[in-house]
């Protein structure tokens, strides 16, 4: 959804934000959108926190308040109410602050790989990219409230916001060895800690910001994308090749995720502002997109190298991510880096987002 936002079509991006509000239910999305006479799956904890993410770029670049005001916030102050008492699939938030999500046997994120009753990434309880999602979908909400005089919802955000931001260093962060846990009870290097740092809102001062990013580097980085474990967990595959439970057992074990590239190098961007590696890194994917579906990138690529390309030979949002890296950070001006509180705080105080008194007061003034 984003991406199309950041490309300047508007419209479009309009009318998916308006299909996704209505099909909202019990606060989530519909992990898959249902066929003619199909019912939805809403087997997703994910899918609802990006849709604050894109509301929120929409709102950015568009300044379509009215839209954003009378469709979309009511929508998402209704999610955000049955995440903090409950929903489907044991999603709700904790008492910390932080979300809780899943049950045994149910796979609930992006990583869902499944043979039979066998669950190859079981994630149940605490996501580290959920949180990071959770924290983003908070701080959206309460800038939405400020903007439209929901002075009560904005406070019950910012008190939420602080302590889920608390909760979350204490919990995930290996000040030993630099980086965040993958889940409260896994300490596996995985890529999804990236988007603690590359999503709007961040509870990472840019110590740890800088920390993460180093660590996903020098682990998980590929000419194509991020490997989705690090080489050196003994639960690792290198390949992605056989029979189906041979692929899906490397799947997310290993397995080079290209669509994790975009995340990747806006993390980057924003630790190392100015570097010319993000340039390298996008230059380094020109061959690839003659190497598999023409103009096309694949959805996964071997994790060893030579890193053969696996999976879809067009995936969308492989695609996607790239575009919406490329028109945020290539002078497109409908598509310029958000420049919103984090930013000039980050600028100011070296600090991703202080979640501090001043950094709100500052927020109010920019917003109203």
């Amino acid at each position: 959804m984003k991406t199309y936002t950041v490309t300047g079509r508007f419209d479009v991006a309009r009318g998916i934000l308006q299909e996704f509000a209505k099909a909202l239910n019990q606060g989530m999305l519909p992990n898959r959108f249902p066929d003619a006479g199909e019912a939805p799956e809403y087997n997703t904890v994910d899918a609802t926190l990006w849709f604050f993410e894109a509301a929120r770029a929409y709102l950015h670049y568009t300044k379509d308040q009215a839209f954003v005001r009378d469709v979309l916030y009511p929508r998402l102050a209704e999610a955000m109410d049955w995440h903090l008492r409950g929903t489907r699939y044991g999603i709700r938030a904790d008492s910390d602050g932080l979300l809780l999500a899943g049950e045994p046997g149910v796979q609930l994120t992006w990583m869902d790989a499944k043979i039979g009753d066998w669950v190859v990434t079981p994630r149940q309880g605490k996501p580290v990219e959920i949180q990071a999602l959770w924290y983003n979908a908070i701080r959206t909400l309460q800038e939405l409230a400020l903007r439209f005089g929901d002075v009560a919802r904005a406070a019950q955000m910012d008190e939420l916001a602080l302590r889920a931001r608390q909760s979350f260093v204490s919990r995930f962060w290996d000040a030993e060895r630099g980086y965040l846990a993958d889940n409260t009870d896994d300490s596996a290097i995985r890529p999804n800690q990236i988007f603690a740092v590359s999503l709007h809102y961040s509870m990472l001062d840019s110590e740890r910001a800088g920390a993460v990013v180093d660590t996903v580097e020098r682990h998980l980085l590929t000419p194509l994308g991020l490997r989705s474990l690090s080489p050196e967990d003994p639960a690792y595959r290198g390949h992605y090749t056989g029979g189906v439970y041979e692929r899906d057992s490397a799947y997310h074990q290993g397995s080079v995720w290209l669509w994790l590239m975009g995340p990747f190098l806006t993390a980057y961007e924003r630790v190392h502002p100015g570097s010319t590696r993000p340039r390298e890194l996008m230059n380094g994917l020109r061959a690839h997109l003659r190497e598999a579906g023409v103009g096309q990138l694949s959805e996964i690529a071997d994790g060893d190298a030579p890193h053969t390309p696996g999976g879809c030979f067009a995936q969308a949002w492989s695609v996607a991510e790239i575009l919406r890296f490329a028109a945020e950070n290539n002078g497109n001006q409908a598509a310029r880096p958000p420049d919103l509180l984090v930013e000039k705080k980050r600028k100011k105080a070296n600090h991703v987002d202080s979640g501090d008194r001043s950094g709100r007061v500052v927020h109010l003034a920019r917003v109203q």
